[in-house]
């Protein structure tokens, strides 16, 4: 059967949407001219450039002749993330971790007590969760750590979304009104990621963490698959990964690095704060990679890593730093060591791999 002819319509329905907001070219002008004054005191004050980068491009939006609904997703998602920003500035020194499961889980679900128990073990040693801020997992996670280290990034759903009491009321609890924002969230603001066994919006947020990171999108960080004592979900998940990814060379066997497989909680924990043991964060800067440690290598340890991890050295010789200039936006991290070198941006898992070393060496 021949598609039907949608043409005019299509047409039509541009015309009507854009009739209202052709903004002339002499208007334009004019708002940007007006504009020209606050651009200039945001020149003087700190970061302020940024800030006329963002009115400059919302100007912008008038001369490209958005229709409204267009305008609107703009808006709301510039809302949604600020305010979410402004939630977490407080806490940005503290480790977070996000987790994921599903929140159809009962109490009663073995899986909801581990859930429970991971958050409040990792509460615990000074950590911060973050998951959603429905039922079931999301609900033993805030459970488990209690409200004061907990955030809810809650989403409006037309089912199944109900925010759950131990965050209903919390100054911390964030509403979406978009998945994109949220999920964004979920990974700009955590440093480590833990999932329990959930449906497709678990699978969801798994893979798009795994591509991140993978593809070099994201900061490193831990990524556990946890559940209760005896549970097959996560192991029969990896097997499907290894089977049908890794056996059809769809990703690299370095890849299986990204992620560990538990029904251990105590292990799931380890993991999640052992990667920070002597790691502490990376930053990039031009061809190079800066990774900042607590403890200094040795230089037999950095002749084994340069001889190991050859492979991922794009040029030169791996060399440790003290703080660079480049990094002088970032005065509290001037007591790390820096091991730096031309960096691979292809090589995410076997940069997993390096860390995992760095954090062997120093114990």
């Amino acid at each position: 059967m021949p598609l039907p002819d949608f043409t005019n319509h299509l047409e039509q329905t541009q015309e009507t949407a854009q009739k209202p907001h052709v903004v002339a070219k002499a208007d334009y002008d004019s708002v940007m001219d007006s504009s020209q004054a606050l651009l200039g005191e945001l020149a003087k004050v700190p970061d302020g450039d940024l800030i006329a980068e963002m009115v400059t491009n919302a100007v912008k939006l008038l001369r490209d002749r958005n229709n409204r609904g267009d305008l609107k997703l703009v808006n709301k998602s510039f809302k949604e993330l600020r305010y979410a920003l402004k939630i977490f500035t407080p806490y940005r020194d503290v480790r977070k971790v996000s987790i994921f499961g599903s929140a159809r889980t009962p109490e009663t679900d073995p899986d909801y007590e581990a859930a429970s128990d991971f958050a409040k073990r990792i509460a615990a040693l000074g950590w911060m969760v973050i998951t959603g801020a429905g039922g079931g997992i999301m609900a033993a996670g805030h459970g488990g750590a209690g409200p004061d280290p907990s955030f809810g990034l809650a989403i409006r759903l037309p089912f199944e979304q109900n925010t759950n009491p131990f965050i209903a009321r919390d100054k911390k609890l964030i509403n979406f009104k978009y998945f994109f924002t949220r999920k964004l969230m979920f990974v700009r603001a955590a440093h480590a990621i833990t999932l329990f066994p959930g449906g497709f919006g678990t699978m969801d947020e798994g893979f798009e963490v795994l591509t991140l990171i993978q593809t070099g999108k994201c900061a490193p960080m831990p990524i556990v698959l946890a559940e209760a004592t005896g549970g097959t979900y996560w192991s029969q998940w990896d097997r499907y990964i290894r089977r049908a990814m890794l056996g059809k060379g769809l990703i690299s066997k370095e890849d299986l690095s990204l992620y560990t497989v538990t029904d251990s909680i105590e292990e799931a924990v380890t993991e999640v704060t052992r990667f920070y043991s002597n790691f502490h964060s990376i930053r990039y800067y031009r061809d190079e990679l800066i990774i900042r440690l607590r403890t200094r290598p040795t230089a037999g340890e950095l002749a084994e890593l340069e001889r190991d991890f050859a492979d991922i050295r794009t040029a030169g010789q791996m060399r440790l730093s003290g703080p660079l200039a480049i990094e002088k936006d970032e005065p509290d991290l001037d007591h790390l060591h820096r091991l730096i070198f031309n960096f691979d941006k292809r090589s995410q898992g076997r940069l997993r791999q390096l860390i995992d070393r760095l954090n062997a060496l120093a114990s």
